[in-house]
């Protein structure tokens, strides 16, 4: 198609006149339209669906205020955690600008979660939205693998350990574990090669792989369109122009509806950076106030809250426990001959994969099966949108009883967060073995729970009450 600018009436203002231009060379009008004022949503949309722009706010902040604390701090040994003071003591508003980052960077990881958890309660991970959804796990990776190199920035004793364990974690992997944890840390301890790196990949590749999965995530739900509480596809019922009938554009009806969400959310968010910006040592461990010391290991070395879900399942993983997964895993494989609606050649790759890790859990290490289970809590999520296989989308329109195993999930998983930031104990330890077994089985058990009850019959158009 040949370059052609669209003609405009001679007093047409200035304004006017530069946009057509920009137009022309660049989809500025075109990109709006598409992506908010003709973009249609549902109109049932409630607060839950305020967590994605939220996320996309507070990303805005980590960026802004990393590039803020990047200009005064050194990727040094000797010099990062003196540097971090300077920062708070010396730097004009330098305080408020790391409170801001450290807060945020808690923040980020609440509204996620609870973006997932909508997303887990209305089927967003459904069909067709599957691509969506796997665009935000892997954001959800990102953000942990972002998370975990700024944890040793601060180069507090915290931050020094916290880095020691989880590296020498890989050292658990058969054959290339000790290497490979060498190749991470770039050294035989965490020292200064290991800042360096943790701090490249902190501030340039991570954000970089993050900001594109975040235009694709957003660029793949607005070409399926966005779930909403019923679960119901507006597209599939459109007027003569092609206008969804329950669907209402997104500018300005949802953007003044995510306006007023924000200004609560920075209401609170300010308020605990000005008054609780540690919050009692979960959001700023009380330990990385004091400088890195190789030779003087804490008492009690726990991640941060929002990795403690994850840390509670790797540090179930006793001896004591892999008979009892073992048992678990020979029952799930049983079940999978049984019961899977699959075909043969699945199943056999299925045996064999099961049979295989059965075997290896007899003759590798306890902490390897830990750094596995912890692994594949994460990775499960992908798996979501094939694992559900209830005939409707929305918790609006299952059994009651389905609502109680997501109760149930829900309270495992806060569980092991408690359990994680805690000292281990006998008991700590039974509890976490046992809602490990709850958090693997509500996903590894879904394609038949998600299928048991009397499911309850889903509109053909969107649940609205105008107020």
């Amino acid at each position: 198609m040949a370059f052609q600018e669209k003609q405009l009436p001679p007093g047409a203002p200035l304004s006017a006149k530069a946009l057509n231009w920009i137009d022309a060379r660049f989809p500025v009008t075109s990109t709006w339209k598409a992506h908010l004022s003709e973009y249609y949503a549902p109109k049932n949309f409630n607060y839950w669906y305020a967590f994605g722009s939220l996320a996309l706010l507070v990303l805005v902040i980590q960026i802004v205020t990393g590039i803020f604390l990047v200009m005064h701090y050194k990727p040094d040994a000797n010099l990062a955690f003196a540097s971090v003071e300077y920062i708070m003591r010396d730097v004009p508003w330098g305080w408020l600008v790391r409170y801001m980052h450290s807060t945020g960077a808690s923040a980020f990881f609440i509204v996620v979660y609870l973006h997932m958890l909508r997303g887990l309660l209305y089927g967003s991970y459904r069909k067709p939205r599957e691509l969506v959804w796997l665009f935000g796990v892997g954001i959800f990776l990102c953000l942990m693998a972002e998370a975990f190199f700024g944890y040793l920035l601060p180069w507090g004793q915290m931050s020094y350990w916290g880095a020691q364990v989880i590296v020498n974690l890989f050292g658990a992997i058969p054959f290339i574990g000790p290497d490979l944890s060498l190749w991470i840390r770039g050294d035989y301890v965490v020292s200064d090669a290991t800042l360096n790196r943790f701090f490249s990949f902190h501030v340039i590749a991570i954000p970089l792989v993050l900001l594109g999965l975040v235009v694709a995530h957003i660029i793949a739900l607005h070409e399926v369109g966005s779930n909403n509480p019923d679960g119901v596809e507006i597209k599939e019922k459109t007027d003569s122009n092609g206008v969804p009938l329950d669907g209402i554009p997104f500018h300005p009806y949802y953007s003044v509806h995510d306006v007023f969400c924000v200004s609560v959310f920075l209401i609170v968010f300010s308020a605990i950076v000005f008054f609780a910006p540690e919050m009692g040592g979960y959001f700023l461990e009380y330990n990385n106030f004091i400088p890195a010391d190789p030779l003087k290991t804490p008492p009690h070395i726990a991640p941060v809250w929002y990795f403690t879900p994850f840390y509670s399942i790797l540090r179930a993983t006793t001896s004591d426990f892999m008979l009892y997964l073992a048992i678990g895993l020979a029952a799930y494989l049983a079940l999978v001959m049984l019961k899977a609606k699959l075909n043969g050649s699945a199943k056999i790759g299925i045996l064999i994969v099961g049979v295989a890790a059965l075997l290896g859990m007899f003759v590798l290490d306890a902490k390897f099966w830990g750094v596995v289970l912890m692994g594949v809590s994460v990775m499960i999520l992908a798996g979501l949108p094939w694992l559900d296989h209830s005939p409707v989308k929305s918790i609006r329109y299952r059994p009651a009883g389905h609502g109680y195993v997501y109760l149930v999930f829900g309270i495992a998983f806060v569980i092991l967060g408690y359990l994680g930031v805690q000292p281990p104990t006998p008991v700590g330890t039974l509890v976490a073995q046992i809602c490990t077994f709850i958090y693997f089985g509500f996903f590894l058990l879904m394609p038949w729970w998600s299928k048991m009850g009397q499911f309850k019959a889903v509109p053909d158009r969107v649940t609205f009450h105008p107020h």
